[in-house]
């Protein structure tokens, strides 16, 4: 069906596939016929890929975490991965959201949605493109810093060193990245005094090695 090559690399709801099938007798039978054959793959109720047929890109993951379950932005791990401020490359995809949290296991990964405040939320959101044309919502550098120590349990942060050990030692921070950072979207966030003390550490010791480059 060559009409759904018009989706491309973006997912899509049912109602955005309806509307595309109107000639047919019954779009829902169609759909049916559609994700049985491979052409179309669900990601979740009412959202869909079309198959590698389809398109000549890989699906974007990013675009994916923002439609699955929002409003929400990708962070943490992820995050810091996409910006090179962390070695390794993630495979769990976190993102942050004002709703429940939340988590879908699909064929393109697993999805994670950890709750925070409006106040908290709307700090230091980025929004990114692909192929200059398809945006997503991610966290910033800092936040997604800071997100990494407001929502990691069992963290103990009591001083510099151990700040120092978390950044530098356990996630491998590139230090090369500190001198682009915006120490302000830091000072928002400890503003709002949930884990200001931990906050504050953080920035204490960013702006200690800053003073290096």
């Amino acid at each position: 069906m060559k009409q759904l090559k018009q989706f491309g690399i973006i997912p899509f709801t049912n109602s955005a596939l309806k509307l595309l099938l109107g000639n047919y007798s019954s779009p829902n039978d169609k759909i049916s016929s559609l994700m049985a054959s491979g052409d179309i793959i669900q990601i979740k109720k009412g959202l869909y890929v079309v198959s590698e047929d389809y398109r000549s890109k890989k699906i974007s993951k990013e675009i994916i975490a923002n439609l699955i379950f929002g409003p929400s932005y990708l962070s943490l791990d992820f995050a810091l991965s996409y910006y090179g401020i962390i070695p390794e490359s993630v495979e769990t995809i976190t993102s942050i959201t004002t709703k429940r949290g939340k988590y879908f296991s699909t064929t393109f990964g697993n999805f994670y949605y950890i709750h925070a405040s409006y106040e908290y939320y709307y700090i230091g959101i980025s929004q990114e493109k692909i192929e200059n044309k398809f945006t997503f919502l991610i966290a910033s550098p800092e936040k997604a810093l800071c997100d990494k120590i407001v929502f990691t349990k069992k963290l103990h942060l009591n001083n510099i060193q151990s700040m120092q050990k978390f950044l530098f030692e356990d996630l491998r921070i590139d230090l090369h990245h500190i001198k682009s950072l915006n120490f302000s979207i830091i000072e928002d966030c400890i503003s709002l005094n949930f884990k200001q003390k931990e906050l504050i550490l953080l920035l204490e010791t960013l702006k200690k090695r800053h003073e290096f480059f």
